[in-house]
């Protein structure tokens, strides 16, 4: 549990380097609880206990499914650079960065079947694992490609009026 802790914090400190934002990072960690929420379900449904190795795909999921959030955030900031208002920039980055995120995911869960499965090797031990990535990912693709952009759109309204500028919606750029 420290260590994803840990991973998560340090997740956030890059990005907010890069991002040169502290709003853009943690809209974008706000994809992570999403599939928490879906490992959850998947691990209540399948009744498996909490593993070494679950923890371990917990980590795995964080980074495949903050790459997802950042993708998109990074798509709408591009818009938004271009001078896009803030809704057509949100719409016209989800409709850019839609079928990259998907196949990403797809390809992903795909990777792991074999391990769900149960081919190979002690792919016993590696199975929880893989339940637990597929299982964060089906749920957090999905809503990430619809929460995010809200979330987006309510956190950076109030992150420029707080600072004094307009949103660009009323702005009437």
């Amino acid at each position: 549990m420290y260590a994803l802790l840990l991973s998560i914090f340090l997740v956030y400190l890059v990005m907010a380097s890069q991002f040169e934002s502290f709003v853009s990072p943690l809209i974008i960690l706000f994809s992570i609880p999403l599939a928490f929420i879906g490992v959850v379900f998947c691990l209540v449904w399948l009744k498996m206990p909490i593993s070494v190795m679950v923890l371990i795909g917990l980590i795995i999921l964080a980074g495949i499914v903050v790459n997802n959030a950042i993708v998109l955030v990074d798509a709408i900031n591009r818009a938004r650079a271009t001078g896009l208002a803030q809704l057509d920039a949100i719409v016209a980055a989800g409709l850019l960065r839609l079928r990259p995120i998907l196949i990403t995911s797809i390809s992903t869960m795909l990777g792991l079947a074999p391990m769900v499965l149960g081919m190979g090797e002690g792919a016993e031990i590696r199975r929880p694992m893989a339940i637990t990535v597929i299982g964060g990912m089906l749920l957090a693709t999905f809503l990430t490609l619809f929460l995010i952009p809200v979330l987006y759109a309510t956190l950076d309204r109030g992150a420029r009026t707080a600072s004094g500028l307009q949103p660009a919606t009323e702005a009437g750029a």
